[in-house]
């Protein structure tokens, strides 16, 4: 077994955008290292929410996309589509799986980023940035939001799912 590092990494300015990046939470499990935003929430199952007012931007973490594969097809539900918490968002295909996506919260699809139609791959170039995959108006963030965990809690969660998938294989 290989030696975990945990990390908080401050990522530069991003080109072509006035914001900055958030810190991540970081770790290396074997010879794969994975990071999780600190400024969103997660499911289990790897999605990220990004509250922007009422407004909430979803995307797949970084430790699903490695573990997924290289995205070469994301379907995500149209504009004006009406969710219920864990309703099927979008599915992407991977090289390895096929995997549908259970939406983080109740709501409507308000946005759909355009370069899943193109160029699906940027999920795995930038999961937490470029490579988000739809915006949700949600009808409760509130409500839903104590059926997702903070981002130190789906660290631990992560880290525990990559040691027992490195025990196994």
């Amino acid at each position: 077994m290989k030696e975990t590092i945990n990390r908080i990494v401050k990522p530069s300015l991003l080109k072509n955008r006035e914001e900055t990046m958030p810190n991540f939470l970081e770790t290396t499990i074997d010879k794969f290292t994975f990071k999780v935003a600190d400024d969103r929430f997660y499911t289990p199952a790897g999605i990220w929410a990004l509250a922007e007012g009422n407004r909430i931007r979803i995307g797949l973490s970084d430790f699903q996309q490695q573990r997924s594969g290289d995205v070469a097809f994301a379907e995500i539900k149209p504009v004006g589509t009406q969710l219920a918490f864990d309703d099927e968002v979008a599915v992407i295909e991977t090289i390895k799986v096929n995997i549908s996506l259970g939406s983080p919260i109740a709501g409507s699809v308000v946005e759909i980023n355009s370069a899943m139609t193109d160029t699906p791959e940027v999920i795995n170039q930038d999961p937490y940035s470029v490579g988000w995959m739809a915006v949700i108006e949600a009808v409760d963030w509130k409500a839903d939001l104590p059926r997702l965990m903070d981002p130190q809690t789906y660290f631990a969660h992560m880290k525990s799912v990559a040691q027992e998938e490195l025990n196994k294989g």
